[in-house]
């Protein structure tokens, strides 16, 4: 499977993705997380990324589709990929459409998780994790069993995003909205977007994703 996940920052994409990762064998793509390797590595675009990136300018679309490009004919994309973070606007999404197309690959689905902003707003501004294990945690939805306490590890340090707070994620839905949300007609059009409801708990998203893809939930 080649898939996609769209949905504003806090929609819950990160652990659907990792999920499906592990059911499916899917490679999760970060677009962040490859241009580092590409930098790493030394390849020849990864050097095109790091010039870029020394002048203080931002790496152009063709630079990023160029990174996944090259990612996605390593092993692990064998039996499909996620992508994280990419396209976030519809010329990027016309940039990928064009490489895969060269590549005779097509995208299975777009999944579109929809979100409910203001239950949004009340769910990221009130997250926080334990800063031993990473276990997340709510103010009002997810607490500890005891106060102050982690139930996985018994930690006692907690921290939350800088950038969790109720101004950032506004500005972070404007953006989406403004920039990302073109691309649901965009792959409407093309017959590959599914919805489905971010809202809800974690397991029954997990379940309504496989649903719409037609898999089982392991694999």
């Amino acid at each position: 499977m080649r898939l996609i996940l769209l949905g504003p920052p806090g929609a819950g994409k990160g652990t659907q993705a990792q999920r499906l990762e592990a059911a499916h064998g899917l490679a999760q793509l970060s677009t962040g997380d490859m241009l580092r390797a590409a930098i790493a590595a030394d390849t020849e675009v990864g050097r095109r990324a790091k010039d870029i990136m020394a002048r203080g300018e931002l790496v152009s679309d063709d630079v990023v589709v160029g990174i996944i490009a090259d990612r996605i004919g390593e092993a692990d994309c064998a039996n499909g990929f996620i992508l994280d973070g990419f396209p976030r606007t519809v010329a990027q999404a016309e940039a990928l459409d064009a490489m895969l197309a060269a590549r005779d690959i097509a995208l299975d689905a777009v999944v579109e998780m929809k979100v409910d902003e203001e239950a949004l707003v009340d769910r990221v501004t009130g997250r926080y994790t334990c800063a031993q294990c990473g276990a997340g945690y709510h103010d009002r939805n997810i607490k500890p069993a005891r106060d102050g306490v982690c139930d996985r590890c018994a930690g006692t340090e907690f921290s939350r995003r800088e950038d969790d707070n109720e101004a950032s994620v506004r500005t972070r839905l404007e953006a989406y909205n403004g920039q990302t949300a073109p691309l649901l007609p965009y792959y409407a059009a093309r017959g590959v977007l599914k919805g489905v409801d971010g809202m809800a708990d974690p397991d029954a998203v997990t379940t309504e994703i496989a649903a719409v893809l037609g898999v089982g939930l392991s694999g």
